[in-house]
């Protein structure tokens, strides 16, 4: 393979590992905007609540394990990195230790999936950030696309959702809803991104393999205040909604918008979705994420294949082909002045 990378760089989120690391945690997610500190607290108790570590960090180190081995199995020699940006590890620290270990062109591979600020263009900005801190010996470092549609992804979230339909009853399983959920973002930020063409694209790429034609997108973990506009429905109002006009007996929700089983999926779904489900008396299964999913590792290996080899198959179905490898100067663009006050998203 003819390419000049002689490294892989995972990026993600962070989390906190302890009860000790949230408050700090919280207020490096925070620094420079202006988040009322009872609204930090209130988001701390979040943590708390699954005894003040977030299981990020652990579900990111078991990925890294799976990617090295298939890239071992097939033959790529290149080191994994990790590097986050908002906790240990943190981004200008792993390259600073890449920088001694002699690597001089990486790529990087972001926990996210979907084309907006936060979930492309922030990660892209705190790479070159952390490259500033290091100065003119960093190593450069490529972003791999994003990949909402790659059969890959789409192959293993499909085998999550089949999983969770199968705890369905057979006779009530195809007029079950499924409710694939990501994360809300204001409708300011979606303005200038592809984020809902692409999360309702793979929704819909994920239920045609699936051949079931019940389901929704629907949002969660809303921050801001309530004056500025974000992406809608909520889930929980939309369970709401659901039971009014049908009374479901079961539901299965689906977290397409996040790639391990985070804090935010945990608590947004399986604590205050669950919630509102048992009140209604509607059976909630939860699909997993894609986390480790053998299918899922297989497509990263092929996105990092692709960018070694010019001649490696640029893999995507449906309707809009192969993302770019390179953004525009003005991909998912965000004016500082508009930006949100977000609570910590685990990406």
């Amino acid at each position: 393979m003819a390419s000049g990378y002689d490294a892989i760089l995972v990026v993600s989120f962070g989390g906190p590992e302890c009860r000790e690391d949230v408050i700090p945690f919280l207020e490096n997610v925070l620094r420079g905007k202006p988040v009322p500190r009872e609204r930090m607290l209130e988001v701390a108790e979040h943590y708390y609540h699954f005894g003040g570590a977030s299981p990020i960090n652990d579900q990111i180190r078991a990925l890294i394990a799976a990617l090295e081995g298939e890239l071992q199995s097939h033959g790529i020699s290149l080191p994994v990195y990790w590097g986050n940006r908002n906790w240990h590890p943190l981004l200008a620290d792993t390259l600073r230790q890449m920088q001694t270990d002699g690597v001089r062109q990486a790529l990087a591979w972001v926990t996210s999936t979907y084309s907006c600020y936060s979930g492309c263009r922030q990660y892209r900005e705190d790479i070159e950030a952390a490259r500033v801190q290091i100065g003119e010996q960093a190593p450069r470092v490529d972003k791999i696309r994003v990949f909402y549609n790659h059969p890959g992804f789409i192959e293993a979230q499909a085998d999550r959702v089949r999983a969770a339909l199968a705890q369905v009853p057979e006779s009530d399983r195809q007029r079950t809803w499924l409710f694939f959920t990501a994360h809300s973002i204001p409708t300011a930020m979606s303005d200038h991104s592809d984020y809902v063409r692409q999360l309702t694209e793979s929704c819909r790429l994920v239920a045609e393999t699936l051949g079931h034609d019940r389901f929704h997108l629907v949002y969660q973990s809303r921050s801001g205040p309530p004056s500025q506009p974000w992406l809608e429905p909520d889930v929980c109002g939309a369970i709401e909604e659901l039971h009014q006009s049908e009374k479901p007996s079961h539901l299965v929700l689906v977290p397409i918008g996040f790639l391990s089983d985070h804090l935010e999926v945990m608590y947004d779904l399986d604590v205050e979705a669950k919630q509102a489900c048992d009140r209604l008396g509607i059976r909630m299964v939860r699909a997993e994420t894609v986390g480790t999913h053998p299918r899922f590792v297989q497509m990263i290996r092929e996105l990092i294949c692709e960018r070694l080899d010019p001649h490696a198959p640029r893999l995507a179905i449906g309707q809009y082909g192969a993302n770019h490898d390179v953004c525009p100067e003005n991909c998912c663009l965000y004016p500082r002045v508009s930006r949100p006050s977000p609570r910590a998203v685990e990406s």
